[in-house]
């Protein structure tokens, strides 16, 4: 029997997949177009589409034991897309549902999260929560052209801290978690082990660069301005706006060494993801 894996080929997702993959773990990779998507050893690619009909659904899941679950940032609505996911895996006899969820998700009861997770819990879903931070990604993608560009981190958090997490370390979270016994019906908040305010990560960014990055500091007003005018949905603003608001109130400050209880290897540095990524921001 095969872990399915939803999200494969995003950030965390395909984290998920190389690392089950490594493990010698059979691994179905949902996809929409298997005839374009190269896996690696192991995984076999599998169409598969939030918006399936409760058949197509079901024929996804065919073979699988056990789903990584995530909900992409696009999909607001989660009643008609990610549960019915879950019912189509519960009749499947699915024994394991690992869900992306968030950190700080019990008290942000607006998150569509939130809402998968009461779900899970209320069906008797054999569920694993993971609560990851912010990921250090988010340097990579959400906020990349500025400090491309213009040297820039445009993010309005404040003076906060945040416990950044590398999305590949929840990757090795999740094929332990998968693989290992003891971890159906938990939660665990996944955080890394610095807890940094974003003057910090600029500076941090700077000496491994070696070209000054500057921590721009915008208001809410400011930074939701500047997504509506690159014409992102109302819908993504607003999840932007709690998401940031959780971050200003120093939710996400907290290190843990969960990373390391989980996988018996520390979670990544982010002078190390700096390093790792560095093309990502070169200006050329």
């Amino acid at each position: 029997m095969a872990v399915f894996v939803t999200g494969a080929t995003g950030i965390v997702g395909s984290a998920v997949v190389r690392e089950l993959a490594r493990r010698g773990e059979p691994v179905i990779a949902g996809v929409r177009d298997p005839a374009n998507q190269e896996c690696p050893e192991g995984v076999t690619p599998r169409q598969f589409d939030f918006g399936f009909s409760v058949a197509e659904h079901e024929r996804a899941l065919a073979g699988v034991d056990r789903l990584f679950l995530m909900r992409p940032p696009a999909i607001a609505d989660v009643e008609s897309t990610l549960i019915p996911v879950i019912d189509a895996a519960r009749r499947q006899g699915v024994r394991q549902i690992v869900f992306l969820s968030l950190q700080g998700v019990q008290g942000n009861r607006r998150t569509p999260h939130f809402a998968v997770e009461q779900y899970l819990r209320r069906t008797g879903a054999p569920f694993t929560m993971l609560r990851p931070n912010f990921f250090m990604q988010n340097l990579v993608t959400a906020y990349a052209s500025d400090i491309r560009q213009r040297g820039v981190l445009f993010v309005p958090a404040g003076g906060a801290r945040t416990a950044f997490i590398d999305a590949r370390d929840i990757g090795r979270v999740a094929a332990s978690v998968f693989t290992e016994p003891g971890h159906v019906g938990k939660a665990y908040t996944l955080s890394g082990e610095q807890s940094l305010t974003y003057t910090d990560v600029a500076r941090i960014m700077t000496d491994v660069l070696g070209r000054p990055i500057s921590y721009g500091r915008p208001s809410e007003d400011q930074y939701l301005e500047r997504l509506r005018g690159e014409g992102y949905p109302q819908d993504y603003l607003d999840v932007q706006k709690m998401i940031h608001r959780v971050v200003r109130l120093n939710v996400s400050a907290l290190p843990n060494h969960s990373i390391q209880k989980l996988t018996g290897s520390p979670a990544t540095r982010l002078a190390q993801f700096v390093q790792d990524n560095r093309a990502a921001w070169d200006p050329r």
